[in-house]
């Protein structure tokens, strides 16, 4: 199906998944909108390919500054006059014994994780609302769906974003746009770069499909969550994890 009309705002989108997620919509022929920090080869290669902006366009955006957050939306939808889809994946790993962890480490990942996708969602939600149709897929974690040592607190935001899924697809769901979480296990990528090999066989062992899953598996799945394909599904959480949390 082509997409050339399309809208779709990705944040954090330079590298892991969100590289991914953006490779992605750019085949299936939406515009693409992302952000980050800083540039990377990938970033760089995507603007050297579409160098007016035409179906590609990134800004350095750290997420903690909420009304920076806030105005990328704005100028997409300026730019392009319409977001059709949203992906809220910019996230970062907050691990540590909770007793154990600084105040400024559990502040930057409630801010980095939920605040920002908040703040994206709602604005977001404004220009989707004018069109009457939308999509957002937030992307979640197993660990919001089960508890596991080390990560209450990044837990804890992704737990919240499930629970704004939640809501948020009966206050919007009468006006043609819907919500839903993907909730990824442990995938290859960059928050489990730092696993030991005997971590990762120790993962496949606990999970029914006995391996580490792959960032195209989990980009499939929000890119069906966000297609036409997916009309009547809305307000779900679906874990894509090979089973780990059955």
């Amino acid at each position: 199906m082509d997409h050339k009309n399309d809208v779709i705002i990705i944040s954090g989108g330079s590298r892991g998944l969100g590289q991914t997620l953006v490779s992605t919509f750019l085949a299936q022929g939406y515009t693409v909108a992302t952000f980050s920090r800083s540039a990377t080869p990938f970033i760089e290669q995507c603007q050297a390919r579409d160098p007016q902006r035409e179906k590609f366009c990134w800004e350095a955006v750290d997420v903690i500054d909420l009304e920076r957050v806030k105005q990328f939306a704005l100028s997409v939808f300026r730019r392009y006059g319409r977001i059709d889809a949203l992906v809220n994946n910019a996230g970062i790993g907050v691990d540590g014994l909770f007793t154990l962890m600084r105040s400024e480490d559990i502040h930057r990942g409630i801010a980095v994780n939920l605040e920002s996708a908040i703040k994206l969602t709602q604005t977001c939600l404004k220009c989707m609302l004018e069109q009457q149709r939308g999509a957002i897929v937030n992307i979640t974690s197993v660990n919001g769906l089960r508890g596991h040592s080390g990560v209450s607190v990044y837990s804890a935001t992704k737990a919240a974003l499930d629970g704004m899924t939640r809501s948020l697809a009966r206050e919007v769901g009468p006006k043609g746009i819907r919500i839903n979480s993907v909730a990824p296990g442990y995938f290859d990528s960059e928050m489990t770069s730092d696993f030991t090999d005997g971590q990762k066989t120790q993962i496949a062992r606990r999970t029914p499909l006995q391996r580490l899953g792959k960032s195209e598996e989990i980009a499939s799945v929000v890119r069906f969550l966000v297609s036409p394909e997916a009309s009547f599904v809305t307000g779900q959480i679906i874990a894509v994890d090979g089973g780990y949390s059955c």
